[in-house]
């Protein structure tokens, strides 16, 4: 009998875990942003160990939801795929709103993707996001917060 009760404990455990591995991190804002017709909840990563630890150990994202870099300045932002499971795209913004480029990346990879040109922003959705909304460069996302918003 506790051999019955300890595999039950053990596997409710694990649950939770996988359930917290998928869900939002803890204490992280979020905004609601536009792409055309489409709206997006993005979890802010606004200082660094937010940025540091982006999407890593999650093992999905919810339908229209990702995760928005705000960087202290702009540049020549790159992501990387560390202890990330689940495949992305990201999309590197300008301060207007417009995608300047966006990268498909791979679990795990730890090749940089960069932004084309100096950016403040970066989106990470669930990969091919992008593509399945025809949403490419050029394209403009509405309502981002400004980093004084942070």
């Amino acid at each position: 009998m506790r051999v019955v009760i300890l595999k039950v404990a053990l596997l409710l455990a694990a649950l939770g875990t996988a359930a917290a591995a998928s869900a939002q991190a803890p204490g992280l804002p979020t905004a609601q942003l536009t792409a055309g017709i489409h709206l997006i909840t993005a979890e802010i990563a606004a200082n660094d160990p937010a940025r540091a630890r982006g999407l890593m150990f999650r093992t999905s994202l919810q339908t229209n939801r990702g995760m928005l870099f705000i960087f202290d300045g702009k540049g020549l932002h790159c992501m990387w795929m560390r202890n990330t499971l689940i495949p992305l795209s990201v999309a590197f913004i300008e301060d207007d709103g417009t995608i300047v480029n966006i990268h498909d990346m791979k679990p795990h990879d730890e090749s940089s993707h960069c932004a084309a040109k100096p950016v403040r922003y970066a989106l990470e959705m669930t990969q091919g996001w992008f593509a399945q909304k025809g949403i490419g460069p050029g394209a403009k996302l509405g309502r981002l917060p400004t980093p004084a918003q942070q």
